[in-house]
């Protein structure tokens, strides 16, 4: 019988043959390293006319070992200022959070994690993240802070991230 992570390195590697084999518009993904289909590297492009546009942004996705019945986690490498994301480059988004009930009482089971989600799903959520960022429960107090009351103080700083990662291209 095959283990857990025997099945998850199964998922993972036929998920990174369909994207291969059908990229989707917006980013792309790959292994870290050959030899661990645990950790993946993904760029995302700024979405068109959003504040991000443009800009060309790292993340590592790191999978767990029991993956698709745990979510990965997704931590952005490049600078990021948005109030979903902590400062360091963690993102938060209900699909990312264990499945079942929210302990804090703000999200309901059907917006957590089910494994029914895929790499191509999660990063398609993040890029909807940046297009409209959640400020009721933010990750980044100051950057939720920057959206809700100094909007172009917020802009200045997304500009200036969007620019650093045009910058490492």
């Amino acid at each position: 019988m095959a283990t857990a992570a025997s099945q998850a390195s199964l998922l993972l590697l036929k998920q990174l043959r369909d994207l291969a084999k059908h990229p989707v518009d917006g980013f792309s993904a790959g292994l870290v390293d050959d030899s661990n289909v645990f950790e993946w590297q993904v760029t995302i492009i700024g979405p068109p006319e959003t504040l991000y546009d443009g800009g060309y942004f790292n993340a590592i996705m790191s999978f767990p070992q029991n993956y698709p019945n745990s979510p990965p986690s997704v931590r952005f490498t490049s600078e990021m200022w948005h109030p979903n994301v902590y400062p360091d480059g963690r993102v938060c988004i209900s699909i990312l959070h264990p499945p079942g009930d929210d302990p804090n009482g703000y999200e309901l089971a059907s917006e957590r994690w089910t494994p029914v989600h895929t790499v191509e799903s999660i990063v398609l959520s993040i890029i909807s993240m940046l297009s409209s960022p959640n400020d009721e429960s933010p990750a980044n107090i100051e950057a939720a802070k920057d959206w809700r009351e100094k909007r172009d103080e917020f802009k200045k700083k997304v500009r200036r991230a969007v620019r650093k990662s045009q910058e490492m291209l």
